[in-house]
């Protein structure tokens, strides 16, 4: 790993209404991690913007938050393999028009296509998993910086997956997207450390998530937790108090 490691403090929880005011954009909201962390900044007080490529997967997120009495999230459809500058543009120029302000983007959206040699890796597959997992975050946090250097106190964390495993055999271009990543997290941080901005990696600890399923075949992912603790952690680090792991990585692996 390139960056510097945090923790989460012991004795922090999630409090109702510690985000509240705040407009937080999830990308790959239906995927497991991104649904959680919808459902814990709106937990949170937060207005929740919730981006995927299928409508109707999102709009089955908002029924279930509505259901579950959590305030309303906000459903823009967008597609992160196909999306253009001008797509990213329109989000920001949505955001801006409809709330007036960003604070924060939590970028959970992930390709993977399963462990594939180098040798029989498809240059499509390659090419679609290095634009989802590194150019599209690179590409839609650029296209809202002016909101979140606007705002008095904005973050943005990208998820990381455990470096120890992902740079061996057979992790191919999500492996090498996972990496730069990383330094991509790096370059934002130094260059936005006297802004408003801050930058965040976030590394989640082995979770009940569809991508863990497929990676780890084999593996009886229902006894691993459910991505609970990685949305809480996402609350702490785009509240103030994830001022103190700014420009570093929130590991949540046990020690």
């Amino acid at each position: 790993m390139t960056l510097a490691s945090s923790r989460l403090p012991q004795d922090w929880a999630p409090q109702p209404g510690s985000l509240a005011g705040r407009v937080v954009l999830v990308t790959g909201a239906y995927g497991g991690l991104g649904a959680a962390v919808a459902r814990a900044l709106a937990g949170a007080g937060a207005t929740v913007v919730i981006t995927g490529r299928r409508r109707r997967q999102l709009e089955q997120l908002y029924d279930a938050m509505v259901a579950e009495q959590l305030p309303e999230p906000v459903i823009h459809p967008l597609d992160l393999e196909a999306a253009t500058p001008n797509d990213y543009q329109a989000v920001a120029d949505g955001l801006e028009r409809d709330f007036g302000r960003l604070d924060g983007i939590v970028h959970a959206a992930a390709s993977f296509d399963g462990l594939t040699p180098i040798a029989m890796h498809k240059p499509d597959e390659w090419l679609r998993a290095l634009h989802v997992n590194v150019s599209a975050p690179f590409a839609l946090t650029q296209a809202c910086m002016p909101l979140l250097t606007a705002a008095p106190d904005s973050a943005v964390v990208f998820v990381l997956d455990n470096p120890e495993l992902v740079r061996k055999a057979h992790w191919g271009a999500y492996g090498v997207a996972k990496a730069a990543l990383e330094r991509f997290v790096e370059i934002l941080h130094q260059e936005t450390e006297t802004t408003p901005l801050r930058a965040h990696a976030l590394l989640p600890a082995p979770m009940r998530t569809a991508l863990r399923r497929q990676a780890y075949f084999g593996e009886d992912t229902s006894k691993l937790p459910l991505p609970d603790a990685a949305a809480q952690a996402a609350v702490y680090l785009l509240g103030p108090q994830g001022a103190a792991s700014r420009g570093t990585t929130l590991d949540l692996r046990e020690v």
